[in-house]
């Protein structure tokens, strides 16, 4: 309990600086987290696969962002758990128990990993390598998620076997390492409330979480958590679920954290918006009716909101989606099954995604080096172009096609051009926008009456038109294989 409440009031074990969040605070068991080799691999793998190829700055690291979700997301909760401060003491002296301290301990220390871990699965190159065509092949290998927990028992966080893996299914298998290497006990802590509250789990949450949620329930609904309509029973779930929103949601700490990374990495400012304002309009939310836990939003913070989303919406667009960034992004999938050729390179990979002994050594640093031995036997090959920074010719953009719009397209150019159909190369991008739409749940605007101060929860777009602007969006880029005949004699790629 002692050092329950120092850790409340800010004691630390060691800073860590960071060019977005300045200082970050970390407890002792989140530096033996971070220390563990599982976790220290983040350090070689890329934010943003190859984007520093058109965005010179954008060479930061999962290791980094990870550590920054973290301090987000402990932001998040903490300026929650301010406001209801504040704001009951409005009307009434608020006075927190020993039993509601710890509980709002366990619980922020619990987002605090959960936050730091999300991403610890990622492979090399991030979201690019699960896209390269034998990469997923070998992802969807009979068997892979078997082999992957070998030995160990995995119904704790799975229901069931994936049909196909995720990032987020290595995350899981990659915390349950780390958790059971840190010592959790000495931080009272339980490493199935942790990964309950990442991406693909399915969790019962331990009967210390399950009481301080009952805790925190009565301390945060007062009057309304002793609603009839509320089973006892309900509350843990929906406390694991609102913390699991604060990771991974709509606004979550992972967004919060890439888009002003990623923006500031790419010296551009269209990724920028007021992380403080939007935290200060940030409540928890709550309807015994349905019932419902989860982050609502003060009428003026809508504004805060709208930047949030808005720039999100922008940096898809002239960032991620940026057309040479695009076009390097096919180059490195096809380098990636180039690579996969080589028999030794398949069964070396094949082995590491397989076996958390080896995984660690997956990194951006070994492809490096497969396409530079590529590059070096093949000239006119795609390893080549990735080493050379040879980029793919843009012919022209298009928004929301169909799968037939875009082979349509590409048909017709290749007529109008003279071009060869097969040397016609099409990269796509998809983006969800339309999540906060009329029948959005995951986040609530909070009203209050001005005269007798009650609160009620609406929809967002009850309150505001601005999202219903945004839909989901396609955008695909045409290009022609690089011309690297200047650089390797007479031929083309094929």
């Amino acid at each position: 309990m002692r050092r329950a409440v120092n850790d409340l009031l800010g004691a630390y074990d060691k800073l860590i600086m960071d060019p977005v969040h300045g200082a970050i605070p970390l407890y002792r068991h989140e530096i033996q987290v971070i220390d563990h080799p599982l976790f220290q691999r983040l350090r070689n793998i890329c934010q943003n696969d190859i984007l520093s190829l058109v965005f010179p700055g954008a060479t930061h690291s999962r290791f980094l962002h990870s550590i920054g979700v973290m301090h987000v997301g402990s932001r998040m909760f903490r300026s929650m758990i301010d406001a209801y401060l504040r704001e009951r003491q409005l009307s009434e002296q608020t006075d927190l128990s020993l039993k509601q301290l710890d509980a709002i301990d366990y619980l922020a220390k619990t987002i605090r990993l959960g936050c730091l871990l999300h991403d610890s699965g990622h492979s090399s190159f991030s979201h690019q390598f699960t896209q390269a065509r034998r990469i997923r092949e070998l992802m969807s290998r009979p068997g892979r998620f078997a082999d992957l927990w070998e030995g160990v028992d995995y119904s704790a966080y799975h229901s069931a076997e994936p049909e196909e893996l995720e990032h987020e299914h290595y995350s899981v298998r990659v915390a349950h390492d780390v958790l059971s290497a840190v010592d959790l006990e000495g931080a009272g802590l339980h490493a199935r409330d942790v990964i309950g509250i990442m991406e693909t789990t399915d969790v019962a949450p331990s009967e210390t979480f399950c009481r301080h949620a009952r805790t925190f329930w009565g301390f945060i609904a007062g009057e309304d958590a002793e609603a009839e309509s509320l089973i006892s029973e309900n509350i843990p779930r929906l406390v694991l679920n609102l913390l699991s929103s604060i990771v991974s949601g709509e606004i979550d700490a992972d967004r919060a954290d890439y888009m002003l990374r990623d923006g500031f990495h790419s010296s551009v400012t269209i990724g920028g918006f007021n992380l403080d304002h939007l935290l200060s309009n940030l409540r928890f939310g709550w309807d015994e009716s349905e019932p419902w836990l989860g982050l609502a939003i003060t009428q003026k913070g809508l504004g805060a909101l709208e930047d949030f989303v808005y720039s999100r919406y922008q940096m898809y667009r002239k960032v991620y989606a940026h057309k040479t960034a695009l076009g390097f992004d096919w180059l490195l999938r096809e380098a990636i099954n180039e690579v996969l050729e080589d028999p030794e390179s398949f069964e070396w990979i094949d082995t590491c995604l397989s076996n958390m002994r080896y995984f660690a050594e997956l990194t951006d640093n070994f492809f490096w080096e497969a396409f530079r031995k590529v590059a070096r036997q093949r000239p006119r090959s795609f390893s080549f172009c990735i080493v050379n920074r040879v980029k793919l010719n843009h012919l022209d953009t298009r928004e929301d096609l169909s799968v037939s719009g875009i082979a349509s397209h590409s048909a017709w150019l290749a007529e109008a051009m003279e071009l060869n159909p097969a040397h016609v190369v099409t990269c796509s991008m998809r983006a969800r926008f339309s999540n906060i739409q009329d029948n959005f749940n995951g986040i609530k605007v909070l009203i209050r009456d001005p005269v007798n101060r009650t609160r009620s929860l609406k929809k967002i777009t009850d309150v505001s038109a601005f999202f219903s602007k945004f839909s989901d969006g396609t955008i695909t880029h045409f290009y022609t294989r690089p011309d690297i005949t200047k650089n390797t004699g007479p031929g083309t790629i094929s």
